[in-house]
């Protein structure tokens, strides 16, 4: 192996981001292009705008995604929760849980690469400018080891300012989705002396991913994010991976006879685009993110020796290779199963959910009260519940004109997210009961939402 060949090669005993002495060792990966990378651009491009403007989009009168922790309030897409609704909130996010565990048994580690935040954020943003000002890795690499200067100086400085910035407006958008997307604006008009604690929370978020983003980067995966050590939980042997082909590809270039070498000519291409500094040919690793630089940078060197692509490419994750993929197994009858159970069950109570509920009581006391000589009177207790985000108004009515509803305040006012109870009176001539006992509705109205509700008209038994 040449002396090129041998600083090209990664250590065995640690990882590559990281020198004999346990140092930090900055990756600087090749910008990579082909049909892989240009997926995964576009796809960026939109879940950047999920991402970003997702909580300042209102739907049907509220924000579009709204975790409210402080007041206990969630919204997703048009449907309102309170904390007390539990089981609904629950289902949101297990479906979400299971969700990544089910792509994640067909597919690996394809949200890694492809759809998580911390991936999306640096290559779509940080590392743009990161070329833009610094140019490209062979350039990167030389002003790292050049001395520090007034150039140096003002090429880092700019760097780390716009890095502030995109922090700045990503934790922002991020913090719409807790706080919302009005009290935010409001808040970032006024003085900072009137909201300390959102204002220190922001700036806090605003350097941690800062941080992260801008240098921290790789280590997140690699040390801190739980997904890629539990992986292999949620994989079985038909689960797809980025997979080097050994067989095809090995013994290597310049380590074999020639005429008996493999396709691999060992240009160390694939190491030189990876964003976590491994080396893919070793096999399965957990610091790889499936992000397919390597594959799209393999197929590169394979068109230009002339030889067929895919000797880096999606692959089942146990041999034989030759046998078939497999979609459909009991691992991923289960999971689909499982999401099935939580959708429907979630469809079910969100058709059975309404802004307003109603429930009648009747007060306590005598069954009823004798107003004059041939009038009576019911009283009762509703309890109605806003599910809402705004104040609701109701307006309550008999069906009939023999019935009288009597309260103290019709149309009643009800808070977002409270429960009141309202005195109803319902008077009636003695005539109108007969047998002591007759059921009577009222309608309860609200924007376009009606209810009747059932109320058990108790009188004289004449």
């Amino acid at each position: 192996m040449s002396d090129k060949e041998n600083s090209l090669e990664l250590p065995e005993e640690r990882l590559a981001t990281t020198d004999s002495q346990g140092r930090r060792v900055f990756l600087h990966p090749l910008e990579v292009y082909g049909f892989y990378r240009r997926i995964r651009s576009w796809l960026h491009l939109v879940l950047l705008f999920v991402f970003l403007a997702t909580p300042w989009i209102h739907w049907h009168g509220s924000q579009l995604i709204l975790l409210d922790i402080p007041q206990r309030r969630f919204s997703f897409f048009g449907l309102t929760f309170w904390a007390h609704e539990t089981p609904l909130v629950f289902f949101v996010f297990a479906g979400v849980a299971l969700g990544l565990v089910w792509l994640t048994a067909i597919w690996g580690r394809v949200w890694c690469g492809y759809a998580c935040p911390q991936t999306v954020f640096i290559e779509a943003l940080y590392r743009r400018v990161e070329r833009l000002i610094e140019g490209n890795s062979h350039q990167r690499r030389a002003l790292d080891k050049a001395a520090w200067s007034f150039h140096k100086i003002f090429l880092r400085g700019l760097k780390w300012v716009l890095y502030f910035a995109i922090s700045w407006v990503i934790t922002n958008s991020f913090l719409a989705y807790f706080v919302g997307s009005q009290p935010l604006i409001d808040m970032v008009l006024n003085e900072p002396e009137s909201h300390w604690v959102p204002f220190v929370m922001m700036l806090f978020w605003t350097l941690v991913l800062t941080f992260n983003f801008g240098w921290f980067r790789e280590q997140f995966c690699v040390i801190m994010c739980p997904y890629g050590r539990f992986q292999s939980v949620m994989m079985d042997p038909h689960s797809m991976i980025v997979y080097y082909d050994q067989e095809r590809g090995e013994p290597r270039k310049g380590s074999a006879p020639k005429g008996q070498e493999g396709d691999c000519v060992n240009c160390y291409r694939c190491v030189a685009v990876c964003p976590t500094g491994i080396d893919i040919r070793r096999g399965v690793q957990m610091e790889c993110i499936a992000c397919t630089a390597c594959m799209d940078a393999c197929d590169e060197i394979m068109t230009k020796v002339k030889k067929p692509k895919g000797l880096i490419r999606y692959a089942r994750l146990a041999a034989p290779l030759s046998l078939p993929f497999r979609l459909f197994r009991p691992r991923v009858y289960l999971l689909t199963l499982l999401l099935g159970l939580l959708l429907g069950s979630f469809t079910y109570l969100i058709s059975m959910r309404q802004d307003i509920s109603v429930e009648v009581l009747r007060a306590k006391g005598l069954p009823y009260t004798e107003i004059s000589d041939d009038i009576y009177s019911n009283h009762f207790v509703l309890e109605v519940n806003n599910l809402d985000f705004v104040t609701r108004s109701l307006q309550m009515s008999t069906e009939t004109s023999v019935l009288e509803l009597v309260t103290a305040q019709n149309p009643i006012e009800i808070p977002a997210g409270k429960t009141v109870r309202v005195d109803v009176f319902i008077t009636f001539p003695v005539g109108f009961v007969e047998g002591g006992r007759k059921l009577a509705n009222i309608k309860i109205e609200s924007k376009n939402l009606i209810l009747v509700k059932e109320l058990p008209l108790v009188g004289p038994n004449r």
